[in-house]
């Protein structure tokens, strides 16, 4: 079942394309990535989707509604949330209350946001870290605190962008297992990583664009070995690497 799609969705920025006519579906309870190089509109479509930017044209549908233009925090209302590649944890709160803050969109008062709170840490094995400032977790903690942040909203889909970037080997499988359960809890996720180990293992389908167009999508294995994506993107030593 069909819980998202993107219809030929553009963007430009003065004269460039930062996304060229792309669409693709995302199946209810599927871990969809996207891949692509630097530059090649992967964070512009999150932003596109989150409405930090309007569409140039093309349709935004959730749950079969066209969500285009929708306000952000109408967008986050109604089941989307969302994770961002430059983490910005309100540093002075903790851990805790930075979690609570994100819990009230869907509860009125301090106890139940606290509770929903707690539950969220506890998820994503942060619980030990409750008390401290936010500013004083390390990388691998503040990209869990993203994620826990974006869970507290009660997300139906869930876009995380890069939260593998600059994890250890030990930190990277426990990414994995994080983003696997937060599957296997109901959340349908899109997925944006450059780490072939992380993308590769956890999604079903791929979806990967260069220059802000398609020019892939299919199960891994399939967008692994396909021509233009090796010449784009993975590179010839990842191909003779398999």
């Amino acid at each position: 079942m069909i819980i998202f799609e993107v219809k030929d969705l553009v963007k430009y920025f003065g004269g460039l394309a930062a996304v060229n006519h792309v669409s693709f579906q995302v199946e209810r309870g599927e871990i969809f990535g996207l891949i692509g190089p630097n530059g090649s509109g992967k964070t512009t479509m999150f932003n596109l989707i989150s409405h930090f930017y309007t569409p140039t044209s093309g349709k935004i549908y959730f749950e079969g509604k066209d969500i285009t233009g929708l306000k952000t925090h109408k967008i986050c209302k109604l089941g989307i949330g969302r994770t961002f590649q430059v983490m910005k944890p309100l540093g002075r709160l903790s851990v805790l209350d930075n979690i609570i803050a994100s819990s009230f969109l869907r509860y009125n008062n301090k106890k139940d946001a606290r509770d929903h709170a707690i539950k969220c840490l506890e998820f994503c094995h942060l619980d030990h870290r409750n008390d401290i400032l936010a500013k004083s977790l390390a990388i691998g903690e503040r990209k869990r605190l993203e994620i826990a942040r974006a869970l507290a909203t009660q997300p139906k889909l869930l876009l995380l962008d890069e939260t593998s970037a600059g994890l250890n080997p030990s930190e990277l499988n426990e990414a994995i297992d994080l983003i696997e359960r937060i599957r296997d809890s109901g959340v349908t996720i899109i997925v944006v990583e450059h780490i072939m180990k992380v993308i590769m293992t956890i999604s079903d389908r791929i979806h990967a664009i260069n220059f802000g167009q398609t020019i892939a999508e299919g199960i891994p294995s399939e967008v692994a070995n396909h021509p233009e994506v090796i010449e784009a993107y993975l590179g010839e030593e990842y191909a003779h690497s398999k």
